[in-house]
């Protein structure tokens, strides 16, 4: 009934999109009612009966919908793209396959906290087409996570049938390829959904595993209502209409004798005073609040650092050390701290550091991963919206292209779009100087500075690659943590034995001179200092960035003032990388200090070489002399 009064909002231009769910209302309803009330569900678009089954007011639905400020998102997304801790209930996104790999996570939570849950997502036929799927089923298989991971097998995605989306017979046959047990059951017969999801969430609960179930139904309107259902031949409607899930209940408790025709007039009439007297007052509600202030604000988890400074006592270690040493503290202080990565347990990770963890906090939170980025930073999302906090290692911070969906859509936009924090640091080993070439040394920290919800970090020294590391993992906020490959092992400094934290979005002058300015991070720090050191006379301010999001625009507009002359260095190439930002904001906001036009030195616009004389050509350091000569004549 809420559907037929969408459907009339939507053809008065009361209501602007509408995914119908008619035809598939059992599967919704049937699982819904089969988990606990406190158990994860994470369905699709079309799952209306998964939130009116688990009592979401319809105003409250109706002003999501609308985009009023008192809907889930304040008006920031649509439909049932939202999630909700109260009700447990976690929405999708418009890519459709990255909350399985969320189902995961969560499901992992409950594992580690010794609860006894099952997690339920749904998805559609056409989204097991999507690589999400593969690698969310394939991650809980090998982890053995209570997930009943749901098919909803209407037939057609969009306009694309299923003969033109796989060629197994079933759905289900595939969960032999995955080693999980599969069922298939008639998505349209509300008992029996609800018989197999109550017996297998019974049963996963003690014995946890995940279970693959395709439920075979129809869509009986458009993939959204604009699309029409041309492209479906009508003796399919024809077939199903006879199969309708509500119709076919009814006429089965009509006969039992525990409804007659006269009770379901009542219970309509009921309804319908509901709908229409909920409907309008969500029509009443206020609208989102205008304020660019307030939106950028929102793209962050509420959070205020407390800097803990550094003990006195100090060991020289290397830059690998120091983040082993933080992420060795970080397990002491945090029970519900999670790593996860590619051989990162008892081999100790590619470049060994985690080494020894396994023995000391065991494989349950320092976990193996098979090579599937995007279900494992998902998963970390899941963990963090089940009371968790989670640190992903890329193997190399190329690789994090396979994950770029889950980071860029998912941990970035959460809080905005629902208020849920992303508790998750992505740890980037990156960058070049090691002859690995194009796979295994870009800087591609700007892919991600310019993407806002995310923090981004970049430590120079061993010192700070600890407190940033250390700050990162506090902060409940998602955070991209870049550390320099080449200086894992190159690189020794003292750095402080105990815990402390370095402040996020804060740089350091590391020189103060008047003739110019170098603005840096990373291993551009220490071609800067090399430059500086053999050039006595330069007389050259130095700022380390450390933090490029938020980037410390106080510190920079200092600099600039004292030396009305700016070079901006970095090992990313120079099109587009993150010394562009600001360059323009300087260009912007500090010309009336501006001796000569701010410079940058950046690599070669090129994939990065293995040979080492190649690669030498391409880092910006083959430049740096040159461009601070050409600075230096304005």
């Amino acid at each position: 009934m809420i559907e037929d009064k969408m459907l009339k909002l939507l053809r008065q231009g009361r209501i602007g999109k509408w995914f119908s769910g008619i035809g598939q209302e059992a599967i919704a309803v049937g699982s819904t009612l089969a988990m606990q009330s406190d158990e994860y569900i994470l369905p699709m678009h079309r799952n209306l009966g998964v939130f009116t089954t688990r009592d979401i007011p319809l105003k409250k639905l109706m002003a999501q919908w609308q985009g009023k400020a008192t809907g889930f998102t304040k008006g920031r997304d649509r439909s049932f793209h939202f999630g909700t801790q109260d009700y447990r209930i976690i929405g999708m996104i418009s890519h459709l396959g990255p909350q399985m790999a969320l189902a995961d996570g969560i499901a992992l939570a409950d594992l580690l906290a010794g609860k006894q849950k099952a997690t339920l997502v749904y998805t559609g036929e056409g989204a097991t087409s999507e690589g999400d799927f593969h690698e969310a089923v394939n991650v809980a298989a090998v982890w053995n996570l209570p997930v009943i991971f749901l098919i909803e097998n209407n037939g057609y995605g969009l306009s694309t049938p299923k003969s033109e989306q796989f060629r197994c017979k079933n759905l289900v046959d595939k969960a032999i390829g995955y080693g999980i047990e599969g069922r298939q059951i008639d998505g349209n017969n509300i008992l029996e959904v609800y018989d197999t999801i109550n017996q297998l969430a019974s049963e996963i609960r003690r014995d946890p595993r995940p279970i693959l179930l395709e439920c075979l139904t129809f869509r009986m309107r458009g993939h959204e209502e604009a699309s029409g259902t041309k492209y479906v031949p009508q003796e399919l409607f024809d077939e199903w209409e006879k199969k309708d899930p509500l119709r076919n209940y009814e006429t089965y408790l009509i006969e039992e004798g525990i409804l007659t025709a006269d009770s379901i007039i009542d219970i309509r009439a009921g309804i319908k005073k509901n709908i229409e007297l909920e409907v309008e007052e969500a029509f009443d509600e206020p609208e989102p609040e205008v304020s660019s202030a307030l939106e950028e604000s929102d793209m962050y988890f509420p959070y205020e650092q407390t800097v803990i400074d550094p003990n006195q006592s100090q060991t020289e270690k290397r830059y690998l050390d120091a983040i082993t040493d933080a992420l060795d503290l970080a397990m002491q202080k945090y029970p519900n701290l999670v790593l996860m990565g590619q051989d990162i347990a008892d081999y100790g990770g590619a470049f060994k550091i985690t080494d020894g963890f396994t023995a000391k906090y065991g494989k349950g939170r320092v976990r193996n991963t098979p090579i599937c980025e995007s279900a494992i930073v998902g998963a970390g999302l899941g963990l963090s919206i089940n009371g968790y906090k989670a640190v992903v290692e890329m193997q190399f911070a190329d690789f994090v292209t396979v994950g770029f969906n889950q980071i860029v859509n998912n941990l970035a936009k959460t809080h905005y779009r629902w208020g849920e924090k992303a508790d998750v640091v992505v740890r980037m080993p990156t960058g070049a100087g090691t002859g690995a070439g194009p796979f295994h040394s870009q800087s591609n920290e700007a892919w991600f500075t310019k993407t806002p919800g995310l923090k981004v970090v970049y430590p120079a020294f061993p010192e700070d690659a600890k407190g940033l590391l250390l700050a990162a993992i506090e902060d409940p906020n998602p955070v991209l943590y870049f550390e320099h490959k080449y200086l894992y092992r190159s690189l020794t400094s003292p750095i402080p034995d105990g815990y402390y934290t370095t402040e996020i979005g804060k740089a350091v002058t590391l020189k103060t001179g008047g003739k110019f300015a170098i603005i840096t991070y990373g291993l551009g720090v220490h071609w800067a200092l090399d430059y500086l050191k053999n050039n006595p006379e330069s007389d050259a301010t130095l700022i380390d960035l450390r933090t490029l999001q938020p980037w410390d625009k106080e510190t920079v507009r200092d600099a600039v003032k004292s030396t009305g002359r700016v070079l901006i260095l970095h090992e990313d190439t120079l099109t587009n990388g993150f010394g562009a930002e600001i360059s323009a904001w300087i260009g912007e906001h500090c010309f009336q200090y501006l001796d000569a036009p701010v410079l940058r030195c950046a690599s070669l616009d090129t994939a990065i070489p293995m040979n080492k004389a190649l690669e030498d050509e391409f880092l910006a350091k083959a430049r740096l002399t040159e461009t601070i000569e050409k600075l230096l004549k304005y």
